[in-house]
Parts: C-alpha cells; structure tokens; sequence
C-alpha cells in the first residue's frame, strides 16, 4: 500500500492511499473541523466520507509533470511511467499551488 500525507499550504487536508482496491482520498476530522478548510479539487468537496476511484484521482494526476521533465524524472528515479502514485509521491513534494503531497513510508512488520 503506498500512502501520502496531503497538505494545503502547512496544513494537513488529508491522506490519499493506494491498495489493490484502487485510490481512497479522505479529508482529515480537524482539517473539515476548520472554517477556513478549503476543499484541494473543486472534484474533492469538503465531505467526511472517502472518495474511492480505480484511477488516481485527476486532480492529483494533473500535478504529476509532463514532457521532458517526466522523462528526467523517470530516467533519474527509474521510476515505471505506468505508476501514476510513485510518480505522484517522488515529483510532486513541492508542487506550485497549496497543494503539497508528502509520501508516508510504513515501517517494516
């Protein structure tokens, strides 16, 4: 399972995760608590219920670069072309925008 923490400007928003299920987006409790919480995608509205999809959300596959700059990252990381969640968390750390996407590493069982 790969896991991020997702941020809008400091602030924790909440958690996209992949599993064999597909991508699960959930706002974090105290972020929707916030009346100044802002949703991250005007697809993701403010909700405590999670978004399920079987392909990354297209918001969060939109921050993914594109072109050349790809092409250095998956040459650089060797990272697989076709993982749109492994690209997401190694290029997307220090997006433009409020929208930041840190990746959450499991501690080994």
């Amino acid at each position: 399972m790969k896991k991020a923490l997702i941020k809008m400007d400091t602030q924790v928003a909440g958690w996209l995760t992949q599993d064999e299920h597909g991508y699960h987006f959930v706002y974090d409790s105290a972020y929707l608590k916030d009346p100044a919480a802002r949703p991250v995608s005007l697809t993701l509205p403010l909700r405590d219920l999670p978004f399920t999809s079987t392909l990354l959300f297209p918001f969060f596959d939109g921050l993914i670069p594109e072109g050349w700059l790809l092409d250095i990252a998956e040459k650089n990381w060797k990272l697989n072309p076709r993982d749109r969640m492994g690209l997401l968390l190694a290029c997307c750390k220090d997006c433009i925008g409020a929208v930041s996407v840190e990746e959450i590493k499991e501690e080994p069982r």
